[in-house]
């Protein structure tokens, strides 16, 4: 024996002396020291992750290091007892599920990227400003389209999309901001929570298949009403003035309609290759990305003719605005999209899953399971696991779920899917999208000003699940 294996079964003596080998093989490290060390470093890390707004410290940086420090100790005692091969495949099984949901997620953000570059977003935002809308009629717009843009654009990039056109025409009204934007973190929140493709959360229940693509279908109602309680409720509040419209023009870039269809494109062969192959949906977006990557090819070779064609024209019309902007016109370029994801929410995606996974390979996520679903109601731990997320982030509240993996009906696994989507809108620091507009709506959208309209939100989260509950009995 080597004096490293040497020194770890000294370890495995001393600090670990409280373990046992389960009948699976593993070892059961909840009773043991490192077991509550490494549950302490992932407490701390998190609380880390949490005080982002306040430390200015990305939230990635903590887990990555608290999911380094968990795998170590567990291969220190695992090498220490001669297990290191055992300890190696539950890592791999773990970098296993993150690599499919990461590749998945880095191609939907590269299309939303691609989109916000041809400025399909700013046309949208453009259209809204100069509308002229009273402020009750654009509180109602951005809310709705909030709702219905989020199941396929994520919930955090239609959140501060539709803060960008409420900071334009609120000219500083703080109580409208602060209602409008209380109004969209819910919508947005609410409106991802019945499509996979609104919420990393979503997205882990359909790729792990517990629920197929069609049956989140069954939530929109639930999720509707879990949005139009607490907003109608707030607009009350709303002045029916209209602000003064902008004269904000945009135009879209060549090649942006084209994008979008490509998007939906990449989505039903995502769909295709799960439900009627079996194949995980990872192959379709990756399919999806060598479409929009032929796309932007044929996009850098015309486009020569094109400007030559644009100039030909804006010199004949004499538009010299237009032939001034020709000259800062950059070619499209996937990698440029590529490098735009949020990277800092895939790392910390990372962090999330080898943390939990890790602690769930000491025996942790058992006992969780044991303490939440055995013996108990699992509606009530499912509703408790959505006001759960309010406080921690929805993904490793999701990911420790799946993880557990509790034998519950279809109905339970929808309903866990609705309350950990919508529960983060209780509170202004529990889901993405509000966190990013207290930063983008600074001093205006406060975590207290949230905190006025929990009452408002805590109804619209109970009625959603009643809905549920109630709409969808047969599938308890």
């Amino acid at each position: 024996m080597s004096g490293t294996l040497r020194l770890a079964a000294l370890l495995g003596l001393t600090f670990f002396s409280s373990t046992s080998f389960a009948s699976s093989g593993s070892i059961p490290l909840t009773g043991a020291g490192v077991g509550w060390f490494a549950l302490g470093i992932f407490v701390f890390a998190y609380a880390l992750v949490m005080a982002e707004e306040y430390l200015q410290l990305r939230k990635s940086k903590p887990v990555l290091i608290a999911a380094g420090i968990i795998w170590i100790l567990i291969g220190i005692v695992y090498a220490g007892q001669g297990l290191s091969t055992l300890a190696h495949d539950a890592f791999r099984h773990n970098l296993l599920e993150y690599a499919e949901l990461m590749l998945f997620l880095l191609v939907a953000m590269t299309y939303i990227n691609a989109m916000e570059d041809r400025l399909l977003f700013d046309a949208l935002r453009a259209w809204l400003v100069r509308s002229g809308f009273g402020l009750r009629t654009l509180f109602w717009l951005t809310g709705l389209l909030a709702f219905f843009i989020s199941p396929v654009a994520d919930n955090l990039t239609t959140a501060l999309l539709m803060c960008a056109v409420v900071l334009k025409v609120a000219n500083g009204d703080r109580r409208f901001v602060n209602l409008a934007c209380i109004n969209i973190v819910v919508a947005a929140n609410a409106g991802g929570a019945f499509s996979p493709f609104g919420d990393i959360t979503t997205l882990m229940v359909w790729q792990a298949g517990k629920v197929q693509f069609g049956q989140f279908l069954v939530l929109f109602i639930p999720s509707l009403l879990n949005f139009l309680v607490p907003a109608t409720l707030m607009s009350l509040m709303v002045p029916r003035r209209a602000p003064n419209a902008l004269n904000e023009v945009v135009e879209l870039k060549r090649g942006a309609r084209t994008i979008v269809l490509l998007f939906i494109l990449t989505i039903g062969t995502a769909v295709a290759c799960h439900n009627f192959l079996h194949l995980p949906p990872v192959l379709g977006m990756m399919m999806g990305l060598g479409y929009l990557q032929f796309f932007g090819f044929y996009l850098r070779k015309t486009l020569p003719r094109s400007l030559a064609r644009k100039r030909a024209l804006y010199e004949r019309n004499g538009d010299h605005a237009r032939l001034q902007r020709m000259g800062s016109i950059v070619p499209f370029d996937v990698f440029n999209k590529v490098a735009k994801a949020e990277w800092d929410t895939l790392l910390f995606f990372y962090g999330v899953v080898m943390c939990v996974g890790g602690l769930g390979f000491m025996g942790y996520l058992e006992l969780a399971s044991h303490f939440l679903y055995d013996g108990g109601d699992p509606t009530l731990a499912n509703v408790a696991i959505g006001v759960l997320s309010a406080v921690v982030d929805n993904i490793p509240v999701m990911f420790a779920v799946l993880s557990m993996n509790p034998d519950m009906a279809l109905g339970q696994w929808l309903l866990v899917t609705l309350t950990a989507g919508v529960g983060g809108s209780l509170l202004s620091i529990g889901s993405a999208a509000g966190v990013a507009l207290m930063g983008q709506a600074h001093g205006m959208y406060t975590f207290f000003g949230h905190l006025k309209w929990l009452p408002a939100i805590l109804l619209g989260y109970m009625v959603s699940i009643g809905a549920h509950l109630w709409l969808n009995s047969a599938l308890f």
